[in-house]
Protein backbone atom coordinates (compact mmCIF):
# COMPACT_ATOMS: atom_id res chain seq x y z
CA UNK A 1 0.00 0.00 0.00
CA UNK A 2 1.33 3.99 -0.89
CA UNK A 3 2.89 5.77 2.07
CA UNK A 4 1.34 9.14 2.79
CA UNK A 5 4.72 11.33 2.98
CA UNK A 6 2.65 14.81 3.82
CA UNK A 7 0.18 12.44 6.34
CA UNK A 8 3.16 10.87 8.00
CA UNK A 9 0.53 7.25 7.22
CA UNK A 10 1.40 4.24 6.58
CA UNK A 11 -1.61 1.92 5.30
CA UNK A 12 -1.53 -1.77 5.78
CA UNK A 13 -3.81 -4.00 4.67
CA UNK A 14 -5.15 -6.14 7.63
CA UNK A 15 -6.55 -9.99 7.30
CA UNK A 16 -10.35 -8.84 7.46
CA UNK A 17 -10.08 -6.90 3.99
CA UNK A 18 -9.64 -3.44 5.90
CA UNK A 19 -6.71 -1.13 5.85
CA UNK A 20 -5.04 -0.13 9.17
CA UNK A 21 -3.00 3.73 9.75
CA UNK A 22 -0.08 2.42 11.65
CA UNK A 23 2.85 4.74 12.96
CA UNK A 24 5.95 4.32 14.65
CA UNK A 25 6.50 4.24 18.41
CA UNK A 26 8.75 7.04 17.65
CA UNK A 27 5.68 9.16 16.18
CA UNK A 28 3.46 8.49 18.46
CA UNK A 29 6.07 9.75 21.26
CA UNK A 30 6.54 12.84 19.52
CA UNK A 31 3.41 13.90 18.67
CA UNK A 32 1.83 13.11 22.33
CA UNK A 33 4.88 15.07 24.15
CA UNK A 34 6.72 17.11 21.29
CA UNK A 35 10.59 17.40 21.02
CA UNK A 36 10.15 21.11 22.45
CA UNK A 37 12.01 21.35 25.92
CA UNK A 38 8.90 24.20 27.22
CA UNK A 39 5.99 21.62 26.23
CA UNK A 40 8.55 18.27 27.64
CA UNK A 41 8.82 19.79 30.81
CA UNK A 42 4.79 20.71 30.63
CA UNK A 43 3.99 16.63 30.27
CA UNK A 44 6.39 15.46 32.70
CA UNK A 45 5.01 17.78 35.21
CA UNK A 46 1.92 16.25 34.99
CA UNK A 47 0.95 13.06 37.58
CA UNK A 48 2.68 9.83 37.14
CA UNK A 49 0.08 7.96 36.53
CA UNK A 50 -1.19 10.36 33.79
CA UNK A 51 1.88 9.59 32.15
CA UNK A 52 1.64 6.33 32.79
CA UNK A 53 -2.29 6.37 30.99
CA UNK A 54 -1.05 8.22 28.05
CA UNK A 55 1.89 7.00 27.54
CA UNK A 56 -0.01 3.95 26.55
CA UNK A 57 -0.42 5.56 22.78
CA UNK A 58 3.04 4.55 21.99
CA UNK A 59 3.68 1.56 23.66
CA UNK A 60 3.85 -1.42 20.95
CA UNK A 61 1.61 -4.07 23.25
CA UNK A 62 -1.01 -1.30 24.46
CA UNK A 63 -4.47 -2.63 23.76
CA UNK A 64 -6.61 0.38 25.15
CA UNK A 65 -6.04 2.81 22.29
CA UNK A 66 -6.03 0.62 18.89
CA UNK A 67 -5.25 2.48 15.21
CA UNK A 68 -7.18 3.52 12.93
CA UNK A 69 -9.04 1.52 10.33
CA UNK A 70 -9.97 2.35 6.84
CA UNK A 71 -12.78 -0.01 5.30
CA UNK A 72 -13.57 1.92 2.32
CA UNK A 73 -11.98 4.38 0.02
CA UNK A 74 -15.21 6.95 1.02
CA UNK A 75 -13.57 6.88 4.26
CA UNK A 76 -12.70 10.60 6.28
CA UNK A 77 -8.63 10.33 5.90
CA UNK A 78 -9.16 9.19 2.15
CA UNK A 79 -11.32 11.10 0.95
CA UNK A 80 -10.17 14.72 2.72
CA UNK A 81 -6.56 14.60 2.91
CA UNK A 82 -5.61 17.19 5.90
CA UNK A 83 -2.28 17.18 7.61
CA UNK A 84 -2.59 15.76 11.34
CA UNK A 85 -2.26 17.83 14.19
CA UNK A 86 0.02 17.30 17.15
CA UNK A 87 0.68 18.33 20.64
CA UNK A 88 2.65 20.96 19.65
CA UNK A 89 0.58 22.29 16.68
CA UNK A 90 -2.61 22.32 19.17
CA UNK A 91 -0.95 24.71 21.85
CA UNK A 92 0.96 27.09 19.13
CA UNK A 93 -2.05 27.49 17.12
CA UNK A 94 -2.14 31.75 17.41
CA UNK A 95 -6.17 30.95 16.42
CA UNK A 96 -7.46 28.44 18.83
CA UNK A 97 -9.65 29.31 21.70
CA UNK A 98 -9.52 28.34 25.33
CA UNK A 99 -11.87 29.28 28.44
CA UNK A 100 -10.65 31.99 30.07
CA UNK A 101 -11.90 32.79 33.88
CA UNK A 102 -15.09 35.01 32.76
CA UNK A 103 -16.10 32.62 30.10
CA UNK A 104 -16.17 28.78 31.25
CA UNK A 105 -19.73 27.83 30.42
CA UNK A 106 -20.82 25.69 27.69
CA UNK A 107 -24.34 26.95 26.43
CA UNK A 108 -27.08 24.47 24.88
CA UNK A 109 -29.96 25.90 22.62
CA UNK A 110 -32.34 23.56 21.53
CA UNK A 111 -34.18 23.68 18.31
CA UNK A 112 -37.39 22.43 18.37
CA UNK A 113 -38.68 19.45 20.36
CA UNK A 114 -35.71 16.23 20.33
CA UNK A 115 -38.54 14.03 21.39
CA UNK A 116 -42.45 13.39 20.66
CA UNK A 117 -43.24 14.75 23.87
CA UNK A 118 -42.34 17.47 26.14
CA UNK A 119 -41.00 15.36 28.57
CA UNK A 120 -38.77 13.26 26.45
CA UNK A 121 -37.11 15.99 24.96
CA UNK A 122 -36.74 17.78 28.32
CA UNK A 123 -35.05 14.88 29.79
CA UNK A 124 -32.71 14.28 26.21
CA UNK A 125 -31.62 17.23 26.79
CA UNK A 126 -30.96 16.98 30.60
CA UNK A 127 -29.05 13.60 29.44
CA UNK A 128 -26.94 15.70 26.89
CA UNK A 129 -26.08 18.39 29.69
CA UNK A 130 -24.88 15.78 32.28
CA UNK A 131 -22.46 14.18 29.81
CA UNK A 132 -21.05 17.42 28.52
CA UNK A 133 -20.41 18.36 32.24
CA UNK A 134 -18.57 14.94 32.10
CA UNK A 135 -16.99 15.38 28.72
CA UNK A 136 -15.65 18.93 29.26
CA UNK A 137 -15.25 18.44 32.77
CA UNK A 138 -14.15 21.75 34.99
CA UNK A 139 -16.67 23.60 32.52
CA UNK A 140 -20.54 24.68 33.27
CA UNK A 141 -22.69 23.30 31.25
CA UNK A 142 -26.22 25.37 30.49
CA UNK A 143 -29.48 25.12 28.63
CA UNK A 144 -31.06 27.62 27.00
CA UNK A 145 -35.11 27.83 26.99
CA UNK A 146 -35.90 25.64 24.04
CA UNK A 147 -37.55 27.82 21.20
CA UNK A 148 -39.06 26.90 18.08
CA UNK A 149 -37.90 26.91 14.29
CA UNK A 150 -39.96 30.14 13.98
CA UNK A 151 -37.91 32.05 16.51
CA UNK A 152 -34.55 31.59 14.39
CA UNK A 153 -35.92 32.93 11.06
CA UNK A 154 -33.98 30.88 9.18
CA UNK A 155 -35.09 29.50 5.75
CA UNK A 156 -36.12 25.78 5.42
CA UNK A 157 -37.30 23.26 2.26
CA UNK A 158 -38.09 19.69 1.66
CA UNK A 159 -35.39 17.84 0.83
CA UNK A 160 -35.75 16.31 -3.05
CA UNK A 161 -34.17 13.24 -2.29
CA UNK A 162 -35.79 12.07 1.82
CA UNK A 163 -38.52 14.33 1.08
CA UNK A 164 -37.79 15.52 4.99
CA UNK A 165 -37.66 19.18 6.26
CA UNK A 166 -34.77 20.69 6.49
CA UNK A 167 -33.18 23.82 8.18
CA UNK A 168 -30.62 26.16 6.84
CA UNK A 169 -27.77 25.45 9.37
CA UNK A 170 -26.12 29.11 8.05
CA UNK A 171 -29.06 31.27 9.49
CA UNK A 172 -29.08 29.34 12.67
CA UNK A 173 -25.63 30.09 13.47
CA UNK A 174 -26.31 33.45 13.07
CA UNK A 175 -28.91 33.42 15.28
CA UNK A 176 -26.89 31.27 18.09
CA UNK A 177 -24.24 34.05 17.62
CA UNK A 178 -26.55 36.88 18.69
CA UNK A 179 -28.06 34.67 21.88
CA UNK A 180 -24.32 34.02 22.65
CA UNK A 181 -24.11 35.10 26.59
CA UNK A 182 -21.20 37.34 28.06
CA UNK A 183 -20.11 34.39 30.24
CA UNK A 184 -20.06 31.70 27.52
CA UNK A 185 -16.83 29.92 25.89
CA UNK A 186 -19.41 28.98 23.36
CA UNK A 187 -22.66 28.23 22.44
CA UNK A 188 -24.17 25.20 20.68
CA UNK A 189 -27.67 24.61 19.09
CA UNK A 190 -28.80 21.08 19.17
CA UNK A 191 -31.96 20.01 16.91
CA UNK A 192 -34.22 16.92 15.36
CA UNK A 193 -34.47 18.48 12.41
CA UNK A 194 -32.27 17.87 9.44
CA UNK A 195 -29.75 20.68 7.99
CA UNK A 196 -28.61 21.97 5.17
CA UNK A 197 -25.61 24.47 4.55
CA UNK A 198 -26.66 25.95 0.90
CA UNK A 199 -29.40 25.27 -1.88
CA UNK A 200 -26.73 23.02 -3.81
CA UNK A 201 -26.01 20.45 -0.60
CA UNK A 202 -27.80 17.20 0.31
CA UNK A 203 -27.92 17.67 3.74
CA UNK A 204 -24.95 18.45 6.84
CA UNK A 205 -24.82 16.69 10.05
CA UNK A 206 -23.35 20.30 11.77
CA UNK A 207 -21.98 23.59 11.09
CA UNK A 208 -20.00 25.46 13.23
CA UNK A 209 -17.80 28.78 13.78
CA UNK A 210 -14.76 28.30 15.67
CA UNK A 211 -14.13 32.31 15.52
CA UNK A 212 -17.08 32.66 17.08
CA UNK A 213 -17.64 30.12 19.26
CA UNK A 214 -20.80 28.52 17.79
CA UNK A 215 -22.08 25.61 16.00
CA UNK A 216 -25.44 24.09 15.19
CA UNK A 217 -25.82 20.11 14.70
CA UNK A 218 -28.43 17.83 13.93
CA UNK A 219 -29.56 14.09 15.39
CA UNK A 220 -31.76 13.48 12.83
CA UNK A 221 -30.28 10.89 10.37
CA UNK A 222 -29.36 9.14 13.41
CA UNK A 223 -33.04 7.49 14.15
CA UNK A 224 -32.94 3.87 13.19
CA UNK A 225 -35.28 4.38 10.91
CA UNK A 226 -34.23 7.64 8.34
CA UNK A 227 -32.99 6.16 5.74
CA UNK A 228 -35.68 2.62 6.02
CA UNK A 229 -38.52 2.91 3.72
CA UNK A 230 -40.87 3.38 6.90
CA UNK A 231 -39.49 6.31 7.80
CA UNK A 232 -42.38 8.81 8.93
CA UNK A 233 -40.94 11.63 8.59
CA UNK A 234 -41.49 12.32 4.92
CA UNK A 235 -43.55 15.18 3.69
CA UNK A 236 -44.86 16.53 0.91
CA UNK A 237 -43.65 19.55 -1.15
CA UNK A 238 -43.93 23.04 0.13
CA UNK A 239 -46.80 25.04 -1.57
CA UNK A 240 -46.14 27.94 -3.47
CA UNK A 241 -45.80 30.99 -0.73
CA UNK A 242 -45.55 28.68 2.16
CA UNK A 243 -41.67 29.09 2.33
CA UNK A 244 -41.69 31.47 4.96
CA UNK A 245 -44.72 29.83 7.29
CA UNK A 246 -43.37 27.76 9.88
CA UNK A 247 -46.57 26.27 10.91
CA UNK A 248 -45.00 22.71 8.83
CA UNK A 249 -42.87 22.53 11.64
CA UNK A 250 -46.12 22.01 13.94
CA UNK A 251 -45.48 17.99 15.03
CA UNK A 252 -42.74 17.41 13.18
CA UNK A 253 -41.63 13.52 13.17
CA UNK A 254 -38.72 13.04 15.82
CA UNK A 255 -37.18 9.57 15.97
CA UNK A 256 -37.72 6.78 19.01
CA UNK A 257 -35.29 7.68 21.86
CA UNK A 258 -33.24 4.53 22.08
CA UNK A 259 -29.80 3.92 23.36
CA UNK A 260 -28.02 4.16 20.16
CA UNK A 261 -29.62 7.49 19.10
CA UNK A 262 -28.40 9.00 22.70
CA UNK A 263 -24.99 7.46 22.08
CA UNK A 264 -24.26 8.97 18.26
CA UNK A 265 -25.71 12.60 20.10
CA UNK A 266 -23.25 12.20 22.70
CA UNK A 267 -20.96 11.48 19.85
CA UNK A 268 -21.68 14.38 17.52
CA UNK A 269 -21.87 16.77 20.37
CA UNK A 270 -18.64 16.27 22.25
CA UNK A 271 -16.69 15.72 19.16
CA UNK A 272 -18.14 19.04 17.29
CA UNK A 273 -17.67 20.80 20.47
CA UNK A 274 -14.31 19.53 20.25
CA UNK A 275 -13.59 21.63 17.03
CA UNK A 276 -14.21 24.78 19.29
CA UNK A 277 -11.62 24.11 21.21
CA UNK A 278 -9.47 23.66 18.54
CA UNK A 279 -8.96 19.90 18.42
CA UNK A 280 -8.58 19.38 14.40
CA UNK A 281 -9.12 15.52 13.07
CA UNK A 282 -7.34 13.16 14.79
CA UNK A 283 -5.18 10.88 12.43
CA UNK A 284 -3.06 9.24 15.16
CA UNK A 285 -5.08 6.51 16.83
CA UNK A 286 -8.98 5.18 17.09
CA UNK A 287 -10.34 8.36 18.82
CA UNK A 288 -13.64 10.60 18.86
CA UNK A 289 -12.07 13.23 16.64
CA UNK A 290 -11.66 11.12 13.70
CA UNK A 291 -13.16 13.17 10.93
CA UNK A 292 -16.13 10.53 9.36
CA UNK A 293 -17.84 10.36 5.82
CA UNK A 294 -21.05 8.78 6.61
CA UNK A 295 -22.80 7.47 9.69
CA UNK A 296 -21.31 3.69 9.27
CA UNK A 297 -17.46 5.18 9.77
CA UNK A 298 -19.30 7.56 12.34
CA UNK A 299 -20.47 4.42 14.38
CA UNK A 300 -17.15 3.24 14.44
CA UNK A 301 -15.66 5.60 15.80
CA UNK A 302 -15.25 5.40 19.73
CA UNK A 303 -16.74 8.03 22.45
CA UNK A 304 -13.14 8.48 23.77
CA UNK A 305 -10.00 10.42 23.14
CA UNK A 306 -7.00 8.66 22.18
CA UNK A 307 -3.93 10.20 24.46
CA UNK A 308 -2.76 12.90 22.16
CA UNK A 309 -6.22 14.52 21.90
CA UNK A 310 -6.75 14.14 25.79
CA UNK A 311 -3.98 15.83 26.16
CA UNK A 312 -5.22 18.95 24.13
CA UNK A 313 -8.29 19.21 25.51
CA UNK A 314 -6.86 18.43 29.04
CA UNK A 315 -4.46 21.33 28.38
CA UNK A 316 -7.32 23.82 27.36
CA UNK A 317 -9.22 23.04 30.31
CA UNK A 318 -7.00 22.01 32.92
CA UNK A 319 -9.08 18.90 34.55
CA UNK A 320 -7.88 16.30 36.50
CA UNK A 321 -7.98 12.71 34.60
CA UNK A 322 -9.35 10.46 37.26
CA UNK A 323 -11.97 13.09 38.31
CA UNK A 324 -13.27 13.33 34.79
CA UNK A 325 -12.97 9.68 33.92
CA UNK A 326 -15.17 8.76 37.43
CA UNK A 327 -17.66 12.20 36.26
CA UNK A 328 -18.16 9.82 32.89
CA UNK A 329 -18.86 6.49 34.82
CA UNK A 330 -21.46 8.05 37.02
CA UNK A 331 -22.89 8.97 34.34
CA UNK A 332 -23.95 6.12 33.03
CA UNK A 333 -24.31 4.37 36.14
CA UNK A 334 -26.95 7.13 36.95
CA UNK A 335 -29.72 6.13 34.56
CA UNK A 336 -32.56 8.19 35.90
CA UNK A 337 -30.78 11.74 35.72
CA UNK A 338 -34.00 12.34 36.64
CA UNK A 339 -34.32 13.19 40.34
CA UNK A 340 -36.97 15.59 39.95
CA UNK A 341 -39.54 14.09 37.34
CA UNK A 342 -42.54 11.53 39.37
CA UNK A 343 -43.78 8.59 38.48
CA UNK A 344 -47.03 9.55 37.18
CA UNK A 345 -45.16 12.22 34.95
CA UNK A 346 -42.90 9.92 33.62
CA UNK A 347 -46.11 7.90 31.72
CA UNK A 348 -46.48 10.54 29.56
CA UNK A 349 -46.69 8.95 26.06
CA UNK A 350 -46.14 5.47 27.14
CA UNK A 351 -42.23 6.18 27.61
CA UNK A 352 -39.67 4.58 29.96
CA UNK A 353 -37.54 7.77 31.19
CA UNK A 354 -34.72 5.98 32.62
CA UNK A 355 -31.72 7.35 30.42
CA UNK A 356 -30.86 4.26 28.12
CA UNK A 357 -27.31 3.34 28.58
CA UNK A 358 -27.10 0.17 27.45
CA UNK A 359 -25.18 1.24 24.29
CA UNK A 360 -22.71 2.68 26.80
CA UNK A 361 -21.74 -0.28 28.77
CA UNK A 362 -18.99 -1.28 26.54
CA UNK A 363 -16.98 1.83 26.82
CA UNK A 364 -17.95 2.03 30.68
CA UNK A 365 -15.69 -0.81 30.96
CA UNK A 366 -12.91 0.68 28.88
CA UNK A 367 -13.09 3.61 31.24
CA UNK A 368 -12.70 1.13 34.32
CA UNK A 369 -9.48 0.23 32.35
CA UNK A 370 -8.08 3.18 31.91
CA UNK A 371 -8.65 4.26 35.54
CA UNK A 372 -6.87 0.79 36.70
CA UNK A 373 -3.89 2.29 34.66
CA UNK A 374 -3.80 5.80 36.51
CA UNK A 375 -4.47 4.70 39.82
CA UNK A 376 -2.29 1.75 39.66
Amino acid sequence: MPVLVRQRLQWEPSSLKMETVRHSEHTLKTALISENPRLVSQYEKLDAGERRLLSEAFKPDHDLFGPITLHSQSDWIISHPEAPQDFEQFFSDPYRKAPSPDKRSIYIQCIGSLGNTRIISEEYIKWLKGYCEAFFYGLTVKLLEPVPVSATRCSFRVNDNTQNLQIHAGHILKFLKKKKPEDAFCIVGITMIDLYPRDSWNFVFGQASLTDGVGIFSFARYGSDFYSSRYEGRVSKLQKGSSSDYAVFDNYYTPQVTSVLLLRSCKTLTHEIGHIFGLRHCQWLACLMQGSNHLEEADRRPLNLCPICLRKLQCAIGFNIIERYKALVRWIEDESDSPGVSTERSREGAVDLPKPVDAFKEWKEWIIKCLAVVQK
